[in-house]
């Protein structure tokens, strides 16, 4: 377990079981449609990645860059797009994967914005999803785990760009982010989730 880690909540074969079950839901659902899988750069690389293998019917790839969190564990409210889709999706059924759904603010907009865009279909799969209030509340059609709501990272996951290469999630430790050992980088850029 890594240092800044208190606790691991989710191990890294809870996530392989639990992304082989999503694959097997999301097959059956997609069999014969023109699926497209669309991940939220940058945390949920590995998911999609995982889950794309775990899926056994035809599928497109796309990213989304799509900030809201900056260097701090809270949403600031503010949603940006930093990187669109590369072409369009009215002819595609789109699942969009999501590593977390905590406020729900980002998703909502997410959501908002495909959808004027005419998919056939448009549906949330997710690594994670708080249980807490949300600013915006999520319909979520596959979930993988519902967590506390607690600063988590790890597996796609970040806290100023660290830890997302953990292969577990787990919960960070507060003094991390209260910042007596915030990482220290040349440059941070903003924790796309």
């Amino acid at each position: 377990m890594h240092k800044d880690i208190c606790e691991i909540l989710i191990s890294e074969e809870q996530i392989r079981t639990k992304v082989a079950e999503l694959g097997q839901q999301i097959s059956e659902h997609y069999q014969g449609k023109n699926l497209l899988l669309l991940g939220t750069l940058k945390g949920a690389v590995p998911f999609i990645a995982d889950l794309a293998r775990a899926i056994h019917v035809p599928l497109e790839l796309d990213y989304m860059a799509v900030a809201s969190y900056g260097d701090s564990t809270v949403s600031s409210g503010i949603v940006r797009i930093t990187k669109d889709l590369e072409g369009p999706i009215d002819h595609k059924h789109v699942l969009i994967i999501e590593d977390i759904i905590d406020s729900g603010l980002t998703l909502h907009y997410l959501i908002d914005l495909l959808r004027r865009r005419n998919p056939l279909s448009l549906r949330i799969c997710a690594l994670l999803t708080k249980d807490r209030k949300r600013l915006q509340e999520i319909e979520c059609d596959y979930v993988g785990f519902h967590i506390p709501d607690r600063f988590v990272v790890g597996y796609g996951l970040d806290y100023a760009q660290r830890y997302r290469n953990l292969p577990y999630v787990g919960i960070l430790k507060p003094s991390v982010y209260e910042g007596s050992q915030k990482p220290q980088t040349e440059h941070q850029s903003p924790a796309e989730r």
